[in-house]
Formats: C-alpha cells, sequence, structure tokens
C-alpha cells in the first residue's frame, strides 16, 4: 500500500483526490484469480486502488469486504468506490480483527484475501500524520488516530535502553545506541514533538552515510511507526487466519514493504505447508502433520523496473500468495 495514493505535487492537493497507485496490481489479480460473483476480503483498504480492481473482478453479483484501521483513509475509499454501492461493505477495523469481523457482518465463503501491509503514501504525504521527515508535522504516526500513544509519547516515556532496544530491533538500525543517547539527551531540553527535529537529531547522531540511499532517519522512523502501530504483533497469528478463512481453492495474498514483515509472511506460510517435521534419524515420518495451504510463488514476486520507475516508492514490495488446500493434509 505504501504507493497506493501519489500526489502528484502540492499545487494540486485541492484540486481533487490523489491519483491511485496500487502497488503490484496486476500481479496480484493474476495470481488471486478472483471468481465472478464470490465474496473477497481486503484487509487494509487505503484509498481503495485494489480493491477497485477486486471489484471488478468478481463482478456485478460480487462483494468485497474492505477493513481499515484508518477512519480517514476509509472515508475517502467509500467515496472512490461509491460507484459499486453496496458490493463494497467498509469496515473500521484492524486486520487482526478479521474473524471478528467476518462473524459480527455474516459474510462468506471467502474466495479470495488481499492483505497489503504498507503504509499508503496518503498517509506518508500528509504532514500532521507524522510518518514522514519530508516535511515538517507532529510527530504522531498513529494509523488509527482515535487510540494510542504517538510516536512523540513513546520518546517521551520510554528509557534510554528501550528506546535503543526499539530502534535496534524494528529498524535494524546498527547506531541505535548512539541515536537512543542523542534523543535521550535532547528531550531533557524539550519534548521531541515534530517530524524534523527527530530526523535533525538522528542526522546529527549518525552523520552523513557515504553512498548510502536513504536518509539516515529512514530506519528510526520505521521502527518507530512499526511500535506505535504495533505492526508486528499479531501478524503471524492473522496470517494464519487469513489462509483458515478462505474456501479450499481459493488464495490469499500478501504484500510486504521490509524485511520485518516479509519474513513473519514468509515463515507463517511455510508453517502452514504440509511438511514432516520428525527427527533426521528417524526411518520414516511418525509426526502426521497437516498443512492447510501450498505456496503458489515460493519466490516473493517484486515490482518490476518500468513500476519501480514509474513509482519509485514501490521498490521495496514483496508478494507471497497462498492456496488453500482442499483438504488439510
Amino acid at each position: 500500500m505504501l504507493a497506493e495514493a501519489t500526489i502528484v505535487s502540492p499545487s494540486r492537493r485541492q484540486l481533487g483526490p490523489p491519483r491511485h497507485r496500487p502497488v503490484l496490481l496486476r500481479e496480484c489479480l493474476d495470481l488471486l484469480g478472483l471468481p465472478c460473483g464470490g465474496t473477497a476480503i481486503d484487509c487494509t483498504v487505503g484509498l481503495g486502488g485494489h480493491t477497485r480492481a477486486m471489484l471488478e473482478a468478481v463482478g456485478p453479483t460480487g462483494l468485497v469486504v474492505g477493513l481499515d484501521r484508518d477512519a480517514e483513509s476509509l472515508a475517502r475509499a467509500r467515496n472512490n468506490l461509491r460507484e459499486f454501492g453496496d458490493r463494497f461493505l467498509p469496515v473500521h477495523a484492524d486486520y487482526r480483527d478479521l474473524l471478528q469481523v467476518l462473524e459480527e457482518k455474516g459474510v462468506g465463503p471467502i474466495r479470495g484475501l488481499l492483505a497489503d501491509l504498507g503504509v499508503s503514501s496518503f498517509q506518508m504525504d500528509t504532514p500532521e500524520r507524522g510518518f514522514s521527515f519530508s516535511t515538517d508535522g507532529p510527530l504522531d504516526m498513529r494509523l488509527d488516530r482515535s487510540a494510542g500513544p504517538t510516536a512523540s509519547d513513546l520518546l517521551s516515556t520510554l528509557d534510554e535502553e528501550e528506546v535503543e532496544r526499539l530502534i535496534r530491533r524494528y529498524g535494524e538500525e546498527p547506531a541505535a545506541r548512539r541515536i537512543a543517547r542523542a534523543l535521550a539527551r535532547e528531550r531533557r531540553k524539550s519534548p521531541i514533538s515534530t517530524t524534523l527535529r527527530l530526523a535533525s537529531i538522528v542526522e546529527s547522531a549518525v552523520g552523513a552515510r557515504r553512498g548510502a540511499r536513504i536518509h539516515p532517519a529512514t530506519r528510526t522512523f520505521q521502527a518507530l511507526r512499526i511500535a506505535v502501530n504495533r505492526e508486528l504483533e499479531g501478524l503471524e497469528k492473522f496470517v494464519e487466519q487469513a489462509c483458515r478463512v478462505l474456501v479450499p481453492g481459493s488464495r490469499a495474498a500478501f504484500i510486504a514493504f521490509h524485511s520485518l514483515e516479509d519474513r513473519a509472511v514468509k515463515k507463517t506460510l511455510e508453517n502452514l505447508t504440509p511438511h514432516c517435521v520428525c527427527p533426521p534419524a528417524l526411518p520414516y515420518c511418525v509426526c502426521g502433520r497437516k498443512g492447510i495451504v501450498e505456496r503458489v510463488n515460493r519466490k516473493a514476486v517484486r515490482p518490476g523496473s518500468e513500476e519501480m520507475l514509474a513509482n519509485p516508492r514501490s521498490r521495496s514490495a514483496r508478494l507471497r500468495v497462498a492456496l488453500r488446500l482442499e483438504e488439510e493434509a
């Protein structure tokens, strides 16, 4: 979803809704193979780019249920997709509440599911959301602005060691100790409450990296965003639930934008496939382990050069698709 909506220029911002750029759209549709007349789930609607294509694929008798925890994005998606009427069912909910949503709405059987786990460009490019250091704004970073602590709150309440662990774990940042020390020093002067101040502190602590393709603060911003939104919490459980709700023969697609996310998706899908887990010393299988999915693509699908050129933010996207087996085998 990271590049689902792109603001063309500041001068265009008031002229209409952002232009949609759904990541890996054709690949998703081809690999999902949504049947006409079926019910599908878009677990992360964003502004509705992938959702629109799913609605077109399931046809005039199909239904797409769309979840998103960002109420503002969901409201825009509802408006963008108003032509589809009640064939689009928007739900303000976290994708990890999938089972609860399906039970409450009474929809099914599910014949396709998509989860684009990234942050949309609409969110990234809105200064008051606090995801980006390209312009100054409040250090918020919440996908659901109705609940939970902001990134500024975390930097104010966590001790230096906790900040270091957070940046090292979620940002995979080798300079986590130096950054945490600088943040602790600066917040004693005044709260770190804006994006540009955070970026400046990190850049001063790390310094310019020769040949670096990303800003020195990129990993720190990623770490805080993941922590604020609990992006890895319950992700493996969600992937399993997403596969289990499918009708046999249907498919689930997952798009990840950073290695920690992709690792969790890949590991879970591997664990859900039929394979023996007996000790190698045993002469034959006694575990009786059953699997529920088959991986459609063994290697993650990445954007092509043409898509990356048109939409640079798509470059880190990785798509993995699983087929629900007829029976646990």
